[in-house]
């Protein structure tokens, strides 16, 4: 099915798609202890579709064995080759349940079949068909699906990005119309802010599909941006959660009153980004169009942009795109302006990107003030600004991004459970 319907299951049972991750299926013990935990959930009488990735380091060994031949992770074959990770953990784990008595089959991407687009490497998800694992449910059948993968329409194997099975997870539950989505991962959920960084950071226990979209594109590792955005437009219930124990993790859920009524949920950083500035470029009416079209021919997103008026009636652009992007957007761009005499060019990935997130930024004013008079008391240099309307996000030097972060967690209280208005 393409997704503009949804498949009903008949019965009362609770039908839940459980996704695990590398660190969750990174050992035979594991492995075992996730089986017991689906079994667990089949006990209680729910109808259970698994998705796994692979054992936690081996996408990095497979692509470590694809650079002795290539750098290029966009290469059908690359895909054929890092996609097999998946494969053998989910028949791992379907023998696993089968040991223990629980009727399991494994599914690869073209079984299913989850068709995507052809872009290897960051394919994006058409369509999936459900009707193998409707028939699994109906057999009293644990169906356990390969995550990060699936196949063009010419059949060939494509991968999602990293973090891919957390989309191939709520595709599944939105085609499968699913009651919810769990994410179980090395984490207890989503976080105020990276707890690695701020040890005060607060498990949030319930967060709006927008401001996770927003944690996630702007820095925050525990969901692929995908994913949540599947979740957001089919309205699939996401829970977030710990293999490791059975306590509530963080629900992501359509925003309600009380989620509008704080200020900021979340801080988050990057620090996988670069910025590019071109200088000594006329004002002229394609100018723009020019520079970031001949950057969407070279597949580079760019994130952040500031165009500044320079002397004589030229200007000059920054932008900031992923660190590894930086080159290429150097090489690009000097070969689109080269014969302009003036022309200059200049990088720097020495940054990152520090991001206050929150749904009551819409009806409460004073958060951008409250931002900068805190980095402005540590001494921390802004060098430009974007905004949405729930959040705000600076550049600043890569070497005070730690100390951003934890600044802002602090100056706005978010290590305190929030009080409702």
């Amino acid at each position: 099915m393409s997704f503009d319907g949804f498949c009903v299951i008949a019965g009362s049972n609770v039908l839940l798609v459980q996704k695990f991750g590398g660190t969750s299926v990174g050992s035979i013990e594991r492995i075992k202890g996730v089986a017991q935990r689906v079994a667990a959930s089949v006990k209680d009488g729910n109808n259970i579709v698994v998705v796994v990735s692979a054992m936690s380091g081996e996408t990095n060994r497979l692509l470590e064995l694809c650079g002795h031949f290539t750098e290029d992770n966009r290469d059908r074959e690359v895909d054929a080759i890092v996609s097999t990770g998946e494969e053998v953990s989910s028949a791992l784990l379907a023998l696993a349940l089968k040991d223990i008595g629980v009727s399991a089959k494994s599914y690869r991407a073209h079984q299913v079949k989850i068709l995507t687009d052809d872009k290897h490497g960051q394919a994006r998800i058409k369509s999936v068909e459900t009707q193998k694992l409707l028939d699994a449910i109906q057999n009293d059948q644990v169906a356990v699906v390969t995550g990060f993968q699936g196949v063009d329409s010419e059949n060939n194997v494509t991968t999602l990005g990293r973090g891919g099975s957390d989309t191939t997870a709520v595709a599944l539950a939105a085609g499968l119309s699913a009651d919810a989505c769990e994410i179980y991962t090395d984490v207890q959920g989503v976080f105020t802010t990276d707890p690695n960084v701020v040890p005060s950071a607060r498990k949030i226990d319930r967060i709006s599909y927008e401001e996770m979209l927003d944690l996630s594109s702007l820095g925050a590792k525990v969901l692929q941006l995908r994913s949540v955005e599947f979740g957001m437009k089919y309205n699939v219930p996401i829970h977030v959660r710990s293999s490791f124990e059975s306590a509530p993790g963080t629900w992501v859920v359509k925003a309600d009153k009380k989620m509008e009524s704080v200020k900021v949920s979340g801080v988050t950083m990057a620090k996988n980004e670069a910025r590019v500035t071109v200088s000594g470029l006329p004002e002229q009416n394609d100018t723009m169009s020019k520079i970031f079209g001949s950057l969407t021919d070279e597949g580079i997103v760019v994130d952040m942009i500031l165009k500044t008026e320079s002397s004589g009636g030229l200007i000059d652009v920054t932008f900031t795109v992923p660190r590894q992007d930086m080159e290429r957007s150097r090489l690009r761009l000097a070969k689109e302006f080269g014969g302009t005499s003036s022309f200059k060019i200049s990088s720097n990935d020495k940054i990152a990107k520090v991001s206050v997130v929150g749904l009551g930024m819409r009806s409460h004013y004073g958060v951008a003030n409250t931002m900068f008079s805190i980095l402005s008391k540590e001494g921390i240099k802004v060098d430009f600004v974007t905004t949405s309307e729930i959040n705000i996000s600076v550049v600043i030097d890569e070497k005070y991004g730690e100390l951003a972060l934890r600044s802002l967690h602090d100056g706005f209280g978010l290590h305190e459970n929030p009080d409702f208005e």
